[in-house]
């Protein structure tokens, strides 16, 4: 399967705030989770959130296959060695065949070209799949955290590079 990471365009915020909300809602599902109790969840993204990101520096990266965006995710400087990874999402229908791997090596790749040490995320604890799935590529969890205005746990993890 061929594919390609690059760098979003402006004209493609539109379509990746999709693929974002299509991506998320499988898990918004599962975890109850809705636009009423969790409305900043990627579920309910919308186009100038993803712009209002990017105004702030977000750096935004596509999978692309057959020029298809089918997989998303976004770095953010927090300080020179540390980046959170946000949004990192593939489409169902393109799970499975590698590409969030693929992502998670990019953002690695370029968190060392920009001589970052650390990638961090926030991850819906209680999601244990994607839970080990972050464990096996080396991600170690470094907190947890309940908010009351969420209905899950906010579990964190880190990446040393």
């Amino acid at each position: 399967m061929n594919y390609e990471i690059r760098e979003i365009k402006e004209q493609e915020m539109e379509e990746c705030a999709a693929v974002i909300r299509k991506g998320f809602l499988t898990v918004a599902s599962e975890f109850g989770i809705t636009e009423e109790n969790v409305p900043t969840n990627g579920a309910f993204l919308k186009k100038d959130r993803l712009e209002e990101e990017r105004s702030k520096g977000h750096i935004m990266y596509a999978v692309v296959i057959e020029d298809r965006i089918v997989g998303y995710m976004q770095l953010e400087r927090s300080t020179p060695e540390l980046y959170f990874l946000q949004k990192l999402v593939v489409l169902p229908e393109y799970r499975h065949l590698g590409l969030g791997k693929a992502l998670l090596d990019y953002a690695k790749a370029k968190v060392l070209e920009w001589e970052g040490c650390k990638i961090s995320i926030g991850i819906i604890e209680e999601n244990v799949v994607l839970k080990n799935w972050y464990m096996e590529y080396g991600f170690k969890t470094t907190n947890t955290r309940k908010f009351e205005h969420l209905p899950f746990t906010v579990g964190f993890m880190e990446l040393k590079l």
